[in-house]
């Protein structure tokens, strides 16, 4: 697996919008989840976004939540979640981004835990919950280790803070395109256009947007706002709930591949 960076900026140059959908580890179950990753990338997408069950998982919507939920009930865990990661990373070409909470971070020791995840193959990892103000004692051991942190820029934040994020940002800078959690929404909110461009000022790294594109003709709008990623979550976590095991893996595979085909 190449680095997150190196993927999205290879398409950025070729003006090419990448895709990154988002599963929940563990829902429905464990092995669904590995063969999720697999079929998500045969089916065109570009990174994985996978995310580790928790608790109290403040930026996320009822649908995610949910699936967060189930899985806890099943007694997933993060070293269960690496061992997913573990078992596919030589098998798929795209990278694998851990979307993590910070406590379970501090709790095992940012070292401890960055160690943990590069040993297993992640290459990427997002924390909704990391302030800017307190991103860089995760940032330096984990640009170290070559994991990517990518920092969230709210649609309220401020030019300059705006800034300073997109400057700190590892990876990508990951645009969050409406005020509130996850989940999927009628329309993409028009602030994003003009969010973009103040990214373009501050950064030439890529620039990914996420909460709340549920739909093929909402990545190809944040596409042709300049955008360099769609991210997609609710809508494949319910996807891959629908059904048996099965019926969901062929759901996120004809989605992906709609998706994909919206931002060709």
């Amino acid at each position: 697996m190449t680095s997150v960076f190196d993927r999205l900026s290879g398409l950025q140059e070729q003006s090419r919008c990448a895709l990154i959908p988002f599963i929940t580890a563990g829902d429905p179950d464990l092995d669904t989840t590995a063969k999720a990753l697999r079929v998500l990338d045969q089916a065109g997408a570009d990174c994985i976004e996978l995310g580790v069950p928790y608790s109290d998982p403040l930026a996320d919507g009822p649908t995610i939540q949910a699936a967060a939920t189930r899985a806890l009930q099943r007694g997933v865990k993060l070293e269960d979640v690496l061992e997913i990661v573990r078992g596919t990373a030589g098998e798929i070409s795209a990278p694998i981004i851990l979307f993590t909470y910070y406590n379970p971070i501090y709790y095992r020791g940012i070292e401890s835990f960055l160690k943990q995840i590069k040993d297993a193959g992640v290459k990427g990892l997002v924390v909704p919950d990391l302030p800017l103000e307190e991103a860089e004692n995760l940032l330096k051991p984990a640009a170290e280790l070559g994991i990517e942190v990518t920092l969230l820029v709210a649609p309220t934040s401020p030019q300059e803070r705006i800034k300073a994020i997109a400057q700190k940002s590892q990876g990508f800078v990951y645009l969050v395109s409406v005020t509130g959690v996850t989940g999927a929404r009628s329309q993409v909110a028009s602030r994003v256009k003009d969010l973009i461009p103040m990214l373009r000022e501050a950064t030439n790294k890529p620039i990914g947007v996420g909460f709340g594109i549920s739909e093929p003709q909402h990545a190809q709008q944040v596409k042709e706002w300049g955008a360099d990623a769609a991210i997609v979550g609710s809508a494949f976590v319910q996807r891959l709930v629908s059904g048996t095991p099965e019926e969901g893996l062929k759901a996120i595979d004809e989605f992906c591949r709609t998706l994909k085909g919206a931002i060709a």
